[in-house]
């Protein structure tokens, strides 16, 4: 075995780089079984970004049924989500470039189902008794107007012939047809409410014409969040609500509430995009469910009668998109050393079958030496109050550092901000700890995964309690001497760009960092964003204007006078949700203050970056940057 080659840490060599990171990479989500066949979706990077519809037959042979030019995502809340759904062998989908629901037929033949114009669509389910279609249809014919949202029943005998079943709230979404066809049940909520701050769960029933009475709240307000409504295959309505402080399962039962398996875990996640499922009935007496604790995912098997819970001991630490039949359930999973995947797992014999991998890589006993896996931390922060993260160490076997050197630092503050640090194996973290950086993906207070009172931490305190855990959880690894505090730097996307931009002005920390989309007007942001997330900073900032002193005082725009560290900003050209004007105004406040600073703006991209030539040349701009302001021993700031 030949000897490691010492070398500074973060100039190792890697096999791990860009190309190898984009080269046969898919998005894998939206699961959905249909009789025998299963289908799922994939974002295709190597194809623009476009999501493609896959079916795997009871054969085992996999098809590609949606085409290019079609491309299966809907823009409903801008980030999507439930984009198509199945019955008897056909496929309804909606279509990026018009978002119009189209139908693929048993002949492969694709024609439009609704009209053309200013409509987008989600969540749909088809009624078969009834011939038709519900969906959540969000309205933007009234140009200059916030979109109007509505529960409506589509036609399917034709075009254009479009009813609205419910209508009156700001938002609806997860529309459930009972097994005989009589009742639907639905949730909604209003501003300034995000689906996980609190949700109502409606029930109506359904008239032989498609049309909805008797409406009633059953579960929800304003300060529960009811998630994933279901009806098992006997007509129980199933559930999950955070009314005891965690997502946790319960049924509606003559009219009362029953908690079937009450845990300190949360069995939902925040419903950022439709289509979400984190349990399935595999029987009337039986569902498969999955649940997280302290940040890891498990799976387990409820039985519906005696309510007893049987964890399944399985390789993932992550699931999603959970669906099941009698005998299997299918699923997305991935584990610290295993990317995410499309698995089958047969109940009986409790054997898994790897349908579909995000990554095309086989990780031989050449590339396995080089993965840093996930290492849960828990850390003390403000008011002594403990908080979270994933550490990942640099590793690799051609190289050992200096003697006596620490290794340079990268936090990654995610997005949302009510979102979570994925424990699945990521190649975009691998390419730092192979070249000799050290990775800290912080569940900074707000995350979710912890229960209700941790994701309320970050209520009001936006651009705080976030900016201190993350500075925290560096502190603590340098303090612990698994880093060089003199080497850190600080990187995030759209909320987590915020968080970056916050934590490099207004703390002394860091010695630069990434903005990807990233806000830094809060007013601003307030101001130009989707209906969706209008009024998200209400709950994380304070009612606007009323709090335009705190808006102001906490937006990085405004206290550039304190930021003194290279930055650089990557942004897609088409975001609606994080304009670029976002990231523009923070490039000619550095430019004015002499400060380096890159700006790469990516044009066709949206809120994320879909383009495989894009998510390279991102990374790649990442690392030269620090690179010459992080690894640089000589300079200070």
């Amino acid at each position: 075995m030949p000897e490691s080659i010492v070398a500074p840490y973060g100039s190792w060599k890697s096999p791990i780089t860009s190309d190898f990171i984009v080269k046969d990479v898919v998005g894998l989500s939206e699961v959905v079984l249909e009789g025998k066949d299963t289908f799922w979706s994939e974002m295709r990077p190597a194809e623009g970004g476009r999501c493609v519809l896959v079916r795997q037959s009871a054969d085992g042979r996999i098809d590609e049924i949606t085409p290019p030019p079609f491309n299966a995502r809907t823009r409903a809340h801008e980030y999507g989500g439930g984009a198509y759904t199945v019955v008897d062998g056909i496929v309804y989908f909606s279509n990026f470039t018009d978002q119009r629901i189209y139908r693929r037929d048993l002949s492969g033949r694709i024609q439009p189902v609704t009209p053309e114009g200013s409509l987008r669509f989600a969540d749909a389910i088809v009624d078969r008794i009834r011939g038709c279609m519900y969906c959540v249809q969000e309205d933007h014919t009234q140009a200059g107007k916030e979109p109007v949202n509505s529960l409506v029943n589509v036609d399917l005998s034709g075009i254009g012939n479009i009813r609205v079943l419910v209508s009156g709230n700001h938002f609806y979404s997860s529309p459930r047809l009972s097994p005989d066809g009589t009742s639907l049940a639905w949730l909604t909520w209003n501003h300034p409410n995000m689906p996980w701050d609190g949700t109502e769960l409606w029930v109506g029933k359904m008239a032989r014409d498609g049309t909805l009475s008797d409406l009633k709240k059953v579960a929800g307000g304003t300060d529960e969040s009811v998630f994933q409504p279901e009806w098992s295959p006997d007509g129980v309505l199933h559930f999950i609500s955070d009314r005891s402080g965690w997502w946790n399962l319960y049924r509606l039962k003559d009219d009362s509430v029953e908690a079937l398996v009450p845990m300190s875990a949360d069995f939902g996640m925040p419903q950022w995009v439709f289509g979400m499922s984190t349990y399935a009935f595999e029987s009337a007496d039986r569902l498969v469910c999955t649940y997280s604790a302290k940040g890891l995912w498990q799976m387990a098997l409820l039985d519906l009668k005696s309510l007893r819970l049987e964890e399944l001991c399985l390789p993932y630490t992550q699931y999603a998109y959970v669906k099941a039949a009698p005998g299997k359930a299918v699923f997305c999973a991935g584990s610290p050393t295993e990317s995410l995947a499309v698995v089958q797992l047969d109940l009986p014999s409790r054997k898994l079958q790897v349908l579909k991998k995000s990554s095309q890589t086989v990780i031989d006993d050449a590339l396995r030496p080089f993965l840093s896996p996930a290492e849960p931390v828990t850390f003390k922060t403000e008011n002594d109050q403990d908080a979270y993260a994933l550490f990942y160490p640099p590793k690799n076997p051609d190289f050992k550092p200096l003697p006596g050197e620490k290794p340079p630092l990268v936090v990654k503050s995610h997005g949302g901000p009510t979102s979570a640090a994925s424990s699945t194996l990521s190649w975009g973290i691998q390419y730092w700890t192979s070249r000799g950086f050290a990775v800290v993906d912080v569940n900074y207070g707000g995350s979710t995964g912890y229960g209700r009172e941790y994701r309320s931490r970050l209520n009001g305190k936006w651009g705080i309690v976030d900016v201190d855990d993350c500075c925290n959880a560096a502190l603590y690894l340098a303090r612990q001497g698994k880093v060089d505090e003199q080497r850190m730097a600080i990187t995030g996307g759209s909320a987590g760009g915020y968080t970056t931009l916050s934590a490099l002005t207004f703390r002394k920390v860091f010695r630069t960092g990434a903005s990807h989309y990233g806000v830094s007007d809060l007013e601003a942001l307030v101001k130009d964003t989707h209906k969706f997330e209008s009024r998200y900073l209400d709950t994380l900032i304070g009612p606007y204007p009323e709090q335009k002193k705190i808006y102001d005082e906490r937006s990085p725009i405004h206290h550039t006078d304190q930021l003194s560290v290279p930055v650089i900003f990557l942004q897609g050209d088409e975001d609606r949700i994080v304009p670029p004007s976002q990231a523009e105004c923070m490039v000619d406040a550095l430019r004015k203050k002499g400060l380096p600073f890159a700006y790469l703006l990516f044009i066709g991209e949206q809120h994320g970056f879909r383009r495989a030539e894009n998510i390279k040349r991102a990374l790649d701009a990442e690392l030269y940057f620090y690179a010459t302001f992080l690894l640089q021993t000589g300079l200070r700031f």
